[in-house]
């Protein structure tokens, strides 16, 4: 049986990280000012291009569902559907025999494992997933873009806390749809142990309706 505990679910649902892009131009390499921040390098023209690509993407993703795959650090896979309601919602269904049941509410991140009957609360602000659901999608200012790498398939951002004491960091994967559209392809979290949890988002529909109890999780009677 994996085991499937809050860093690896918090790290692989946090959002984000692209893989498999090949390196693009030399970009400078990220500093930090006399307070101990990290700032964004100085990146050319066509990285600045894909940075506000990607920011108009995230910021227009308003509501949307698929299903996704999660692979940990030693290869472990599970799979499941995901459902996003922007600002703040966001909700992942693992699959049978885990069931395990992952929802943001706008406030907190709640778990719940009906496996093991155990109910887990976080704020929402100190997860991963709080980037990705922000009502303001901002890359330059609690988290920056440390790089940006293309391929022939799209293209990679890599962010991280701007706090230098803070390690890991989380990519994000853009591809291109049918339409020649940006679209997020995948995420990849890193860990301070430079330990990777990819999700790929193997299908996706976005701008439809989604039911309100999709995103209200509560702790069931008997849980611990």
């Amino acid at each position: 049986m994996i085991p499937l505990n809050r860093r690896f679910l918090l790290a692989g649902l946090a959002v984000t990280t692209l893989l498999g892009a090949a390196p693009a131009a030399p970009v400078l390499a990220q500093g930090k000012n006399d307070n101990g921040l990290l700032f964004q390098p100085n990146f050319n023209a066509a990285d600045k291009t894909r940075i506000a690509k990607a920011t108009a993407y995230l910021q227009g993703l308003s509501t949307a569902q698929g299903r996704f795959q999660q692979t940990d650090f030693k290869g472990r896979l599970t799979q499941g559907n995901w459902f996003l309601e922007r600002p703040g919602k966001m909700r992942f269904e693992y699959d049978a025999p885990y069931a395990l049941l992952m929802v943001a509410d706008g406030k907190n991140v709640n778990m719940w494992d009906p496996r093991l009957q155990t109910f887990n609360r976080y704020p929402l602000g100190e997860t991963p997933l709080s980037l990705f659901l922000s009502r303001q999608i901002r890359f330059d200012q609690g988290v920056i873009i440390s790089s940006v790498s293309s391929s022939a398939q799209g293209f990679t951002l890599k962010a991280r806390d701007r706090r230098k004491q803070v390690e890991g960091y989380v990519s994000l994967t853009f591809g291109q749809d049918a339409a020649g559209n940006v679209i997020l392809q995948s995420w990849t979290v890193v860990d301070q142990q430079n330990r990777p949890t990819t999700v790929q988002l193997t299908s996706m529909t976005r701008g439809i309706s989604l039911k309100p109890s999709l995103f209200v999780l509560n702790k069931p009677q008997g849980a611990k």
